[in-house]
């Protein structure tokens, strides 16, 4: 047996997914939604799962407890092109440190979209401004982990900027897996009704609020969506999809993303991929949200 957290001997590896979008006939696969952090950071992100905090709900087993050197071995093996480096803050103060860490991080590792952070507070508007100047190509805002009001007056202009410059930024506004005080669609509805040209990707496909969602998606023809832990068994548990809501995600197919969560995800990474498989739709689909519509955004 292997350690808990740690991958089962016989656990589908690299092969698996790459054999997924080989036959796709892709060169790889684009994921907008992997975690690299400080060490520290992490190890309480962690913690935080295995103790399934409030906001997990549940318990969380993860997956690719590994050290950093070998993550990234492990996506690259997996043929992940390109990915990002989700990190957020809980409080305020903590985003233009994250913010540095993750410009060295991006500067050391090429495949890495250099991902940047904010919060609502005095000072917000420069740091993101010297974050985009370095060279951020997205950010990431966390509203059910900082637990904040997404149409905050002290963001509208973070919104504004990333609106003017096309910088996407990947949010976790939805109620899954536990709601919080500023979670769901009306919060960031505000924020899309005074910024419509923002380059929104909702996280986790907006679980479990997907329809609502995907209302914001057609509304807003910048919006785009990530399919990080949707779909899955873990997620189909609690919060599955609506089979009627089938037809929308053909119709968005070129405004849906690959997102998996790595590495803090309680299954083997090619199970994200043999659930998207499994919905039905198609391989144009797939090649659309597993690489394509991912390279189209972020110019790769």
């Amino acid at each position: 047996m292997s350690e808990p957290g740690m991958p089962e001997r016989g656990m589908p590896g690299s092969g698996g997914v790459r054999s997924f979008w080989q036959e796709l006939g892709l060169p790889g696969l684009i994921d907008v939604h992997t975690h690299f952090m400080p060490a520290q950071v992490l190890a309480k992100v962690w913690a935080y799962f295995d103790a399934a905090g409030p906001l997990t709900g549940r318990p969380w087993p993860i997956t690719y407890r590994e050290e950093e050197e070998q993550r990234l071995a492990r996506l690259s093996e997996f043929g992940v092109r390109a990915f990002t480096a989700m990190l957020y803050p809980h409080k305020p103060g903590m985003a233009a440190w994250l913010n540095a860490w993750s410009a060295d991080f991006a500067a050391r590792t090429p495949d890495c979209l250099h991902t940047a952070t904010f919060y609502p507070e005095p000072g917000v508007e420069e740091y993101v401004a010297a974050a985009l100047a370095q060279g951020a190509r997205v950010f990431k805002a966390h509203v059910q982990v900082g637990a904040y009001d997404p149409a905050d007056p002290l963001l509208d202009g973070v919104w504004r900027l990333l609106a003017e410059t096309g910088t996407p930024v990947v949010t976790h506004c939805g109620s899954g897996p536990a709601p919080g005080k500023h979670t769901g669609p009306d919060p960031i509805a505000t924020v899309l009704a005074r910024h419509p040209e923002l380059p929104l990707i909702v996280a986790h496909m907006g679980l479990p609020e997907y329809q609502e969602f995907l209302d914001l998606a057609e509304r807003y023809p910048r919006v785009h969506l990530d399919t990080t832990m949707a779909f899955t068994a873990f997620t189909e548990e609690q919060s599955p999809f609506p089979p009627a809501q089938l037809p929308r995600l053909r119709v968005l197919q070129d405004r849906i993303l690959l997102g998996s969560d790595f590495p803090n995800i309680p299954h083997p990474y090619v199970e994200a991929l043999h659930s998207l498989a499994g919905l039905g739709l198609g391989d144009d689909w797939l090649r659309a949200v597993c690489h394509d519509n991912a390279a189209r955004l972020f110019g790769l």
